[in-house]
C-alpha cells in the first residue's frame, strides 16, 4: 500500500454506517478500505486466515473482519461496539464509525452519530426498510446529521433489479421526508463484490449516479460551527502561578480574537479577550474546534462550566427546558427522579418533570407515556437545580447536548438534545422574605430538621413517629408529621403505586417537608420511600444537618406476620399489585444517620432513643 500522492483537498469527513442487523455495514467498510488501498499486505493475509475460522463467505475473504474486532462480534457475526476506522484518498480524509444494528445496542449507535456529519444507512435489498432503519434515521435526524446516503446493499442477491432499488428508495424517501435532511442520496451496491462502492458496476447500467466513494469525496458537509456565535465552555482555570490566570477549553462554536468583548452567560460579567494562548504560541484568531487558553483584561469570577459568549449573542439561561431524550439504560426513566446532568462542561442535578410524548419510530407518531424504556425516545420537560446556559441543539450541538447519569451507579442513562428553554422559568424569581428560617426556629427554641422514617409496610414507621411527636410536643417543641397514607387523601390523591407514581409521591412530600423546615419545624416524615434515589433527592433539598434518615429495620417475614392493615395478605392473593417487598423492590438505606432494629424493642422504647439523640444533637 502506498500513501496518497497528494494531501486531501476537502478536509475531514466523519461519517457512520448504520441500519438493521446483518445489512452489511462492516463488510461495506472493509470494502471501502480494501478498494481505496488502505490495507497492508500482512493485514490482508491475517484477515484471509481469520476468514477460514470466523468468516461467513466460505472460501472468500470476509472483509467485515477488518472492522469486527471483538471476539464476541466475530463469533456471532454481528457488531456490538462502535468501531472507528481512518482512511484517506487523494481527495479527502475519512473517519468512519461502524455502528451496531441490534436494537439493544441503539445507544452505541447514538454515540457514533453524535460525532458524525453524514450517515450511510444500509438497507438489505431483500428486506427493504425495517424498524431499525427508521429508528436509526430518526436518531440521526435528532443528532443533527443532515446528509444521508441510502445504501441499498446486496443488490446482487435480487439480480441487480432496478425495480427493487426504486421501490426501496421510494419507501425510504417517503418515510424521511419530514426528518429535515439536507440531502438524501440512494445508491444501489454490493459491498461483498464491490459494485458501486469504489468502482462503477457494469451489472447496473441503469444507474447513472455516483459511486459511494465518489459521493463521499464530493459531498459538502461544511458545518456552520465557525459561523455560529462564539461559545467557549470553560474546562479548567489555568493558574500555574500568581502572575497568570487563563481559562482553558475547546471553542465549541464561532471564533474569537484579542480585543473581542465577551460576557459570562450565567453571571452577565463582561470583559475583553487580551490574549489567546495555545501549545504552539499565541493566536490572532481562534475558531471552532481549537483548544485554547483565553486571558481576559479583567479579573472575573469564572469557573469550570462557565460559558464566555459575545454580549450581542447570548444563549438563553434557564433551569427548565424542553428536550428530546434517548433513553439508554435497562432501568426505565421515571419523571421526578433526580439524575446528574452534564451539559457543556458542568455537572448539575436535574430531573425530567414530565414526558410530553414518546415517539413511535415506525410512524413518527407522538404517543402518551409515563416512562421511557431502553432505546425509547421521548420529548420531555427537564428541570435543573440551577439555571444553565444552553442553545437549541439544532443551532449548536456542543451547547445543546447533554447526558443524564445515574447518581448511584454512575451509568450514563440518557442522551438529550435541547429543543428550547421554557420561558416561564425566566419569569419566576425567588422572593426574599423579611423573616427567615433561623428567626422562626429561634422563636421556637429549636433547630429545624426532617426525620425521614423509611422501611417496609408494617415495619412500625408511623407508630414510632407518632410516639416521638407526642414526646416532642410534651417538651414544647413545634412539630408536624407527614404520613404517606395521610398525604394520599389530599395532596397525592391522584397518584397510584406504579414506580413513576411512587417517585412523584416522594418528590411532592419532599418539597412540603422543605417548606416546613423553612418554617422552623421538626418534621417527621413516614414513607416507605422504597428507592434510594428519591431519598437522596429529598436530602439534597435541605442544608447539611437538616435531614436525618431513620431506617426502621424490620425483616419482611416479621412485617408479613404483623400485617396491621391486611395489605400483605391482599398482595399475596393478587388483589394488590406493585406491593413493596413482594413484587416491587425496596432499596434499604446504605448509611442512615439512625438505624432502628425493631425486633425486641417496643415503639415507645425506640421513640425514647430517638428523642435522646435529638436532644444530644441540639435539635430538641
Amino acid at each position: 500500500m502506498h500513501p496518497p500522492s497528494r494531501p486531501p483537498t476537502r478536509g475531514l469527513l466523519r461519517f457512520l454506517t448504520c441500519g438493521s442487523v446483518d445489512d452489511g455495514k462492516s463488510t461495506l467498510i472493509g470494502r471501502l478500505l480494501h478498494d481505496s488501498q488502505q490495507i497492508m499486505e500482512d493485514t490482508y493475509a491475517a484477515i484471509a486466515r481469520d476468514s477460514r475460522r470466523h468468516g461467513t463467505l466460505g472460501e472468500e475473504v470476509d472483509l467485515a473482519l477488518l472492522v469486527d474486532g471483538l471476539e464476541a462480534e466475530r463469533e456471532q457475526g454481528i457488531t456490538i461496539d462502535v468501531a472507528y476506522r481512518f482512511f484517506s484518498t487523494p481527495a479527502r480524509a475519512f473517519i468512519v464509525a461502524d455502528c451496531p444494528g441490534h436494537e439493544q445496542f441503539t445507544r452505541n449507535m447514538a454515540t457514533g452519530a453524535s460525532n458524525s456529519d453524514l450517515a450511510v444507512i444500509l438497507i438489505d435489498s431483500r428486506k427493504g426498510v425495517l424498524t431499525q432503519t427508521r429508528r436509526h434515521s430518526y436518531i440521526c435526524s435528532l443528532l443533527g446529521i443532515r446528509h444521508i446516503v441510502v445504501a441499498v446493499n446486496k443488490i446482487d442477491l435480487v439480480g441487480y433489479e432496478e425495480a427493487t432499488f426504486d421501490r426501496i428508495a421510494g419507501d425510504y424517501l417517503a418515510f424521511a421526508a419530514s426528518l429535515g435532511f439536507t440531502s438524501i442520496v440512494p445508491i444501489p451496491l454490493s459491498a461483498r463484490y464491490g459494485d458501486n462502492v469504489a468502482a462503477r458496476s457494469g451489472n447496473m447500467p441503469w444507474y447513472r449516479g455516483p459511486t459511494l466513494l465518489e459521493h463521499l469525496e464530493a459531498v459538502d458537509v461544511s458545518t456552520e460551527a465557525d459561523r455560529l456565535p462564539f461559545r467557549f465552555p470553560v474546562q479548567w482555570v489555568n493558574r500555574p502561578n500568581q502572575d497568570f490566570r487563563g481559562f482553558s477549553g475547546t471553542i465549541a462554536a464561532g471564533h474569537c480574537a484579542p480585543g473581542d468583548q465577551v460576557v459570562v452567560a450565567s453571571s452577565g460579567r463582561m470583559s475583553r479577550i487580551r490574549q489567546i494562548y495555545t501549545a504552539d504560541g499565541n493566536l490572532t484568531r481562534a475558531s471552532a474546534g481549537e483548544a485554547v487558553t483565553l486571558v481576559l483584561e479583567d479579573e472575573l469570577d469564572i469557573a469550570r462550566g462557565d460559558l464566555p459568549v459575545p454580549p450581542a449573542d447570548r444563549p438563553p439561561v434557564a433551569d427548565q427546558f424542553a428536550a428530546h431524550i434517548l433513553w439508554m439504560d435497562e432501568e426505565h426513566m421515571l419523571p421526578g427522579r433526580q439524575y446528574l446532568m452534564r451539559i457543556g462542561t458542568q455537572w448539575v442535578p436535574a430531573s425530567v418533570t414530565s414526558i410530553r410524548h414518546r415517539v413511535d419510530v415506525n410512524t413518527l407518531e407522538e404517543l402518551a407515556a409515563k416512562r421511557l424504556d431502553l432505546n425509547e425516545i421521548g420529548f420531555c420537560h427537564v428541570s435543573a437545580a440551577k439555571p444553565v446556559p444552553l442553545d437549541s441543539y439544532a443551532d449548536c450541538r456542543a451547547t445543546g447536548a447533554f447526558i443524564l447519569v445515574d447518581r448511584f451507579t454512575n451509568r450514563t442513562v440518557g442522551a438529550g438534545m435541547v429543543a428550547y428553554p421554557l420561558r416561564r422559568s425566566g419569569n419566576i424569581h425567588q422572593e426574599a422574605l423579611l423573616v427567615d428560617k433561623a428567626a422562626r426556629a429561634a422563636l421556637d427554641h429549636q433547630k429545624p430538621v426532617v426525620l425521614w422514617f423509611t422501611g417496609l409496610s408494617g415495619s412500625g414507621k408511623s407508630t414510632i413517629a407518632k410516639h416521638l411527636e407526642r414526646m416532642l410536643h410534651a417538651r414544647g417543641r413545634h412539630t408536624y408529621t407527614l404520613d404517606g397514607d395521610n398525604l394520599r387523601f389530599g395532596l397525592n390523591k391522584d397518584l397510584g403505586f406504579t414506580d413513576a407514581d411512587r417517585v412523584e409521591n416522594i418528590r411532592r412530600a419532599s418539597e412540603v417537608a422543605k417548606l416546613m423546615v423553612d418554617a422552623g419545624l421538626i418534621v417527621l416524615c413516614s414513607f416507605i420511600s422504597p428507592f434510594r434515589a428519591e431519598r437522596r433527592a429529598a436530602r439534597d433539598l435541605l442544608e447539611p444537618g437538616e435531614f436525618l434518615e431513620v431506617f426502621v429495620d424490620t425483616p419482611l417475614e416479621e412485617c408479613m406476620r404483623r400485617d396491621p392493615k391486611g395489605l400483605y395478605a391482599k398482595a399475596r392473593a393478587g388483589k394488590i399489585k406493585n406491593f413493596t417487598g413482594l413484587d416491587s423492590p425496596y432499596e434499604p438505606p446504605e448509611a442512615p444517620e439512625i438505624h432502628l432494629r425493631t425486633l425486641g424493642s417496643s415503639p415507645e422504647e425506640l421513640a425514647e432513643r430517638l428523642l435522646e439523640r435529638l436532644i444530644a444533637d441540639g435539635y430538641a
